[in-house]
């Protein structure tokens, strides 16, 4: 879909190709906001010297012409001499070490797993202690210490103090005064999605679909009480009695020192990522979608500086366009149905549908303009009403802040076989403000049922200005059945971080693998981390 250059920059809320914008003035800390360099008042044309690649089923990643790739860590890799890479890896985030970024600290989400390709599957009512201890461990985060070497590669630098686990078995407290389910604190992390990172350097990393973990519990609308639980699907269960309320929030993270904490304040939901953005006194912003068909959009105004506990939530009314407080106080419905603000947050969904929450296709991944201060939100599809390949919406805050309780909204782009993409999912604005989109179409679906046109998921970057200003442009072709995730940039911008994500996810047995990347041969598919850099990257960001 090529739109024209006017319209693709009057719809991006600039008028001409000279933008002007500081982080002072606008602080943004998201998947890769938080690395936005200040645009000055020069000029600024994006130079593409490379044409979009054709969207060919390939059991390798492949990239435009004048990109290249170096394929960093992968699931299984040792990062000490106790702990190894975990598996399905998604959401990324860079901290720097040091003044000129050369060194840092590499966070990446291990979201779910397959037990086939791990060699862990079984019946659930015969899968073993030690299967489920080995999956547990695959699972939740790794901190791993990266450098440059020679302005050209990255390593792992071996045995860091730096190099840490998290995992399904870790013990993380809940950000809260009261119990959660009989408890201060949960065992493991699990299902993390997108995320985003702090104003004070912390990452946020978001538990998605954590009900295939410990399955999930089923309330009584009326009296609050447990009428049914609903099984996960790996068997854990079998061996462990935990609590599916202790699973489902956005988790912080220090990546200096691994120390990790659930925030409850941010609500319990299959969050997909965790969106910040700061205020001049210090307050913070937080949007989050939750990634699921119909469920709803999410804002958190802090009451304090630097506080991720104090604050109040709201829920989006997209059709009246308001945000409408999940606070206990502020409903009598809510009265009614809860005990209590806690009960509220744990069962977030039932409240916000209460008040009025709007019911969305799929809201995933969130960024914020660095420009114009415009929120994307990913609306990755919603089959069962029909729409297959979703649509990124633009909201509009009636407040430069983001404090306001009011907004507009309208669609950016639309996933349709002419548009030439489907299922939008993770963004990221580069040093520049152009954006790139990953798409999230299942291995199962990819070329068929509606998809014929997506035989692979793939990167897409959207020019901001230029020539080609508005045009989807396919960066990046992922390999069999993985889809691409995670992208963040480095402070420079001529690195761009990105996950590959379950290559061989249709695999039914061990015998017949869909995909061996990334090491070929007859090997087992693994998730792992690329880095794309090349003199087009450059080019585009200078």
């Amino acid at each position: 879909m090529k739109y024209s250059r006017r319209s693709f920059l009057e719809f991006l809320g600039k008028g001409s190709l000279v933008g002007v914008v500081s982080i002072t003035a606008m602080p943004l800390l998201s998947a890769c906001a938080e690395n936005i360099q200040e645009i000055t008042d020069r000029p600024y044309a994006a130079a593409i010297n490379f044409e979009s690649i054709e969207a060919i089923k390939a059991d390798e990643v492949r990239l435009a012409h004048g990109f290249k790739q170096q394929l960093l860590v992968k699931f299984g890799d040792p990062i000490s001499e106790k702990d190894y890479f975990g598996t399905h890896n998604d959401y990324l985030a860079f901290v720097p070490l040091n003044n000129e970024a050369s060194e840092g600290i590499l966070w990446s989400n291990h979201e779910y797993l397959d037990p086939i390709l791990m060699g862990t599957y079984a019946p659930i009512a015969q899968k073993t202690l030690a299967q489920v201890e080995k999956e547990q461990y695959a699972v939740g985060g790794s901190l791993v210490h990266i450098k440059l070497v020679d302005n050209e590669l990255w390593e792992i630098v071996p045995n860091s103090e730096y190099n840490r686990r998290i995992t399904g078995k870790t013990a993380i407290p809940f950000h809260w005064d009261e119990e959660i389910s009989g408890s201060k604190e949960a065992i493991g992390t699990f299902a993390g999605c997108a995320g985003g990172v702090t104003p004070w350097g912390t990452i946020l990393s978001c538990e998605e679909n954590t009900d295939i973990f410990y399955g999930d519990n089923i309330y009584n609308e009326l009296t609050g009480e447990v009428i049914n639980k609903l099984p996960g699907s790996y068997g854990w269960e079998k061996h462990f009695n935990y609590a599916p309320e202790h699973y489902g929030w956005v988790v912080e993270v220090n990546p200096k020192t691994g120390e990790a904490k659930k925030l409850i304040a941010l609500g319990r939901c299959a969050h997909e990522c965790a969106t910040m953005h700061q205020l001049s006194d210090g307050r913070v912003v937080v949007y989050s979608g939750d990634d699921g068909n119909d469920r709803c959009l999410y804002k958190y105004i802090s009451n304090k500086a630097a506080d991720l506990k104090d604050g109040i939530l709201y829920v989006a009314n997209v059709e009246e366009g308001k945000w409408i407080s999940l606070k206990y106080e502020d409903h009598a419905i809510l009265q009614e149905r809860f005990k209590n603000q806690t009960e509220v947050l744990v069962r977030m969904r039932e409240a916000a549908y209460l008040v009025g929450g709007s019911m969305l296709n799929r809201p995933e991944d969130i960024e914020i303009d660095p420009l114009s201060g415009d929120v994307f939100i990913s609306l990755t599809n919603n089959k069962p009403k029909g729409d297959l390949h979703g649509s990124i919406m633009k909201l509009t805050e009636d407040s430069e802040d983001k404090t306001s309780l009011t907004f507009k909204t309208e669609t950016f782009l639309a996933g349709s076989k002419e548009a030439g993409f489907s299922s939008p999912d993770n963004l990221a604005f580069d040093l520049k403000g152009n954006l790139w989109m990953t798409t999230d179409v299942g291995g199962y679906s990819l070329g068929l049922d509606g998809y014929e046109f997506m035989t692979c998921n793939s990167l897409f970057l959207i020019p901001r200005s230029g020539e080609k200003a508005g045009e989807l442009i396919r960066v990046a072709t992922a390999p069999n059945d993985a889809e691409f995730t995670g992208p963040f940039f480095h402070p420079s911008g001529d690195y761009l971080f990105l996950s590959v994500q379950h290559p061989g996810e249709t695999t039914k047995n061990i015998a017949e693998l869909t995909s061996h990347w990334p090491e070929g041969g007859d090997s087992i598919p693994k998730s792992g981390v690329i880095v794309i850099s090349g003199e087009s990257l450059k080019a585009l960001l200078a």
